[in-house]
């Protein structure tokens, strides 16, 4: 007993003077905690929504104003055409689009029953139900007050599911599992790649040698951006061939926002490696920084359903921008013009990291 409880206090003490693992056993489990019981929601509210009135009439007003109470859409435009609805939709900027047809309100009032199309994302599942339900709900309620003859069913609503009509999950997943599996892996390859130098003495052999700081870390970081291209094609193939999800967009352009996203992972990887004294604390590091961007990203909840205060911290992750990028481009077949407000977040970001990571090596080289 005496020489296990002398083990188990020699163990104790080598936890206490390990001030990343103390941190994690206590940071993880309150973050762990505030993520899943504070800002992960299935409930999507605040939807952005588009509304495509060719009726122009009080009814149709009104009704609009009526989903805007409910708290699931905001209204974020008028669009003149479908055309219009299919350019924010791959942009991202709307999610649901509400359509009057002209004549809404004469057949609302005559009794004969009037028809809502609501256009819904379909490359995100988890808006759709609650797109669609509470269009429905909303539609009867109103629907009964003004018609004249409760007995015919007075509004109508006309789901209409764009990019993923059967609404089936691996189309939204296996493009999110692009950037998952670059998060986890830029990040760790290369924060225990410098550990690894370190720990095997290596370094200081690097840093006395005639390469300079800049080609050193350029040098460490350009297989990696192979290897993530490997990643990249893998997967889309896989999920093309297995999982049967279409490819619409361009897949250079793909590429090309890609080399961003990965360049702001490596540098991330970076300023890793110049916190963590041993590869242990480099890898604990990387899974502490993945575990938000998969739950706040949008990866797998639905952005729209996290409170306000969620939002603007999923906003300085890279893989919250870069899941609708992928996404946009493979199953909207999304344009340069549509994602080009989540590169400059991605190229703000890169720049950030970048910074630091030079300012923090340069210091570590001194």
């Amino acid at each position: 007993m005496n020489r296990m409880l002398a083990i188990a206090d020699k163990e104790l003490r080598q936890v206490s003077r390990d001030r990343m693992t103390l941190a994690m056993m206590v940071v993880l489990p309150v973050m762990q905690l505030l993520l899943f019981g504070y800002a992960i929601n299935n409930d999507v509210r605040h939807m952005p929504t588009l509304v495509l009135d060719d009726d122009r009439s009080a009814a149709s007003r009104d009704f609009v104003r009526s989903m805007e109470v409910t708290g699931y859409y905001d209204v974020v435009g008028h669009a003149r055409s479908y055309g219009e609805v299919e350019r924010a939709f791959r942009a991202g900027s709307a999610k649901v689009a509400v359509v009057f047809a002209r004549g809404f309100a004469e057949d609302l009032l005559s009794g004969r029953g009037a028809t809502l199309q609501v256009i819904v994302d379909g490359s995100d599942p988890q808006t759709v139900a609650s797109a669609t339900n509470t269009a429905s709900g909303l539609a009867a309620e109103r629907g009964a007050s003004l018609s004249l003859r409760p007995v015919v069913p007075p509004m109508r609503v006309e789901p209409t599911i764009w990019y993923n009509p059967e609404l089936r999950t691996s189309i939204f997943v296996v493009p999110g599992i692009i950037g998952v599996i670059l998060t986890m892996t830029m990040v760790m390859f290369t924060s225990m790649a410098i550990a690894r130098e370190r720990e095997r003495g290596t370094l200081e052999a690097l840093i006395v040698s005639p390469v300079r700081s800049v080609e050193l870390m350029v040098g460490k970081l350009l297989p990696y951006v192979a290897v993530g291209y490997v990643q990249i094609t893998l997967i889309l193939i896989a999920g093309h061939l297995v999982f049967d999800v279409p490819f619409r967009g361009s897949l250079p352009l793909l590429y090309a926002m890609s080399f961003v996203f990965i360049a702001a992972n490596l540098a991330l990887g970076l300023v890793f490696s110049t916190l963590a004294k041993t590869q242990q604390q480099a890898m604990q590091m990387s899974f502490f920084f993945l575990l938000p961007n998969i739950l706040l990203s949008g990866f797998a909840f639905p952005w729209e359903g996290m409170p306000r205060p969620a939002q603007w911290l999923s906003e300085v992750l890279p893989l919250t921008h870069y899941l609708r990028i992928v996404r946009g481009i493979t199953l909207k077949g999304s344009e340069l013009t549509d994602v080009v407000r989540e590169l400059g977040w991605m190229s703000v970001i890169l720049v950030f990291f970048v910074t630091l990571a030079s300012l923090r090596f340069q210091k570590k080289l001194g």
